[in-house]
């Protein structure tokens, strides 16, 4: 079973998810914040392929993109990175059970080859991939087919906006989960979420989808946090960390802990 279908399989609810970009701050510390991430117990990790014109993206992850690429950051060195993050904690490795998930913009990931992409994937122990910006009728024709060969779950993104005809028919042909955005703005941080959000969330959940769910986009401290586990199965936090992470130099663990005691308020 994929680990993505694995992990909602075993632990449905309350399942916290972080996103940070690789090569940022540092160029080689991907791995390292990868064995943080699951020494500190986070759920699923979400890895940043870093690009020149991240349009869905707010200034700090924008921010962490430009220095990846500065950093010399690219697909072909991330997929070397991962090399033996599959390996056991003793020997260095997060063992065979986290879900580890790819999220970046189609263009590096078609100069690449998508098929080539996949076998990457499953070479280093890659389960699913996040593309902002694929349309779903491509997905359907062309990226599907390749991508199930392969077992690698391509997850969806729905907003505020998307209708629920769509929002079936994504439920209909995707697997893994859907990834629930909290706003059709950019990324970054939020202190609450408002009314109009709380009622999309409430349409999504009384929608009964086959598919989990993840909540993203804002969250930073404790309401956001207890909002999105309330709606869904589980939270993404990308920006919060990334800022917290870049404060720290990169070490991960001193932004997990920090990370954690903002959660608390």
């Amino acid at each position: 079973m994929n680990r993505i279908n694995a992990l909602f399989a075993s632990k449905p609810k309350k399942l916290l998810s972080l996103y940070f970009c690789a090569g940022a701050p540092t160029l080689d510390g991907t791995a390292d914040v990868i064995r943080a991430m699951h020494q500190h117990g986070i759920a699923m990790i979400e890895i940043g392929i870093p690009f020149s014109d991240p349009m869905a993206d707010g200034p700090v992850i924008q921010d962490a993109a430009t220095r990846a690429l500065r950093n010399g950051m690219t697909l072909r060195k991330l997929f070397t990175q991962l090399e033996g993050i599959r390996n056991s904690p003793d020997a260095g490795g997060v063992g065979e059970t986290l879900p580890l998930i790819l999220m970046g913009y189609l263009n590096p990931i078609l100069q690449f080859g998508f098929e080539r992409f996949c076998q990457e994937c499953v070479r280093v122990g890659v389960d699913g991939v996040i593309i902002p910006d694929l349309p779903f009728k491509d997905y359907m024709e062309d990226f599907r087919p390749i991508a199930d060969r392969y077992d690698i779950r391509i997850i969806m993104l729905i907003t505020p906006e998307t209708s629920e005809e769509r929002i079936r028919f994504i439920d209909d042909n995707t697997s893994g989960f859907i990834y629930m955005v909290s706003s059709a703005a950019i990324t970054g941080a939020q202190k609450e979420f408002n009314s109009a959000k709380q009622a999309y969330f409430n349409r999504v959940r009384n929608m009964h989808l086959k598919n989990p769910t993840m909540i993203g986009f804002g969250i930073s401290n404790q309401q956001t946090l207890q909002s999105a586990w309330a709606n869904a199965n589980g939270a993404i936090i990308g920006s919060k960390f990334v800022q917290l992470l870049n404060e720290a130099n990169g070490n991960a663990s001193k932004a997990l802990d920090q990370l954690f005691e903002a959660l608390q308020s």
